[in-house]
């Protein structure tokens, strides 16, 4: 049987959601999958010794050390049967604080968290002012003032399918490089600026990328159509820095 869990978490003391491996042998980091994995196995086993007993998981989408996720999307196969209310509370004590699941459903063996996915939305936050507040946390904070219906005009050009190789890391293999941005948008609320960007997939560190371009566009008095410059270079020396993960969650992945 298949079940699919709804997750939550703070990433900043994790390295990143998904165990990663050096020469075929896990690098013992903390990570969420590895946190998950343990609880899961330890309700329906007893116990996490007998690697040939623990429950594998599959996430929607891989985040890096020190995003958040309100809607990250898992599935694990059992051959045990599950009873979902029993189980969501019991799990949820055996997870760390900072990790939290909010629902699990049965699915069909042919759902599959990431491949079956349509749509990821995902939120930036940070803070617009000179000084700091306590309360900001871990927030990127913007001394310049920002305009947010310029940094509008600059993000529009990013709707569509286009080639995002602007907005990739140079440090991922993967060749994969076309996505369709189906909504953009930025919201100043106070001293407070977020970013919403929902798309088909998301390219290692787009959304940071694509934060840092518009940054560096209201830094130094850019046009916003220096966007699009960006984005048609297809060159990731073009766009902006990699801003910092935090204040960057996962908001909803949608089937």
């Amino acid at each position: 049987m298949r079940y699919a869990l709804t997750v939550q978490y703070i990433g900043k003391i994790y390295s990143g959601s998904q165990i990663q491996f050096q020469d075929g042998e896990p690098i013992k980091e903390p990570t969420i999958q590895g946190e998950l994995e343990k609880a899961i196995s330890t309700l329906i086993f007893g116990d996490t010794e007998n690697i040939n007993r623990q429950i594998k998981t599959i996430f929607s989408g891989r985040t890096d050390k020190g995003v958040n996720a309100k809607g990250q999307i898992v599935h694990f196969d059992t051959e045990r049967t599950i009873v979902a209310s029993k189980f969501l509370y019991h799990l949820n004590e055996i997870l760390p604080s900072d990790i939290s699941v909010s629902e699990i459903k049965q699915v069909d063996n042919n759902f599959h968290a990431q491949k079956s996915a349509k749509k990821r939305y995902y939120r930036f936050e940070f803070v617009n002012r000179k000084c700091k507040n306590a309360y900001d946390g871990d927030l990127m904070r913007v001394k310049f003032p920002i305009d947010e219906k310029r940094m509008q005009k600059a993000l529009d050009y990013l709707l569509g399918e286009h080639d995002f190789s602007s907005f990739k890391s140079s440090g991922t293999l993967n060749p994969s490089k076309i996505c369709f941005i189906e909504k953009a948008k930025v919201e100043k609320l106070g001293d407070y600026v977020v970013i919403d960007i929902v798309g088909n997939r998301f390219l290692y560190n787009m959304v940071r990328t694509i934060v840092g371009t518009l940054l560096e566009i209201e830094g130094h008095n850019l046009k916003p159509e220096h966007m699009l410059q960006v984005l048609e270079a297809r060159d990731r020396t073009k766009a902006g820095m990699t801003v910092s993960p935090y204040g960057l969650t996962l908001m909803k992945v949608t089937y």
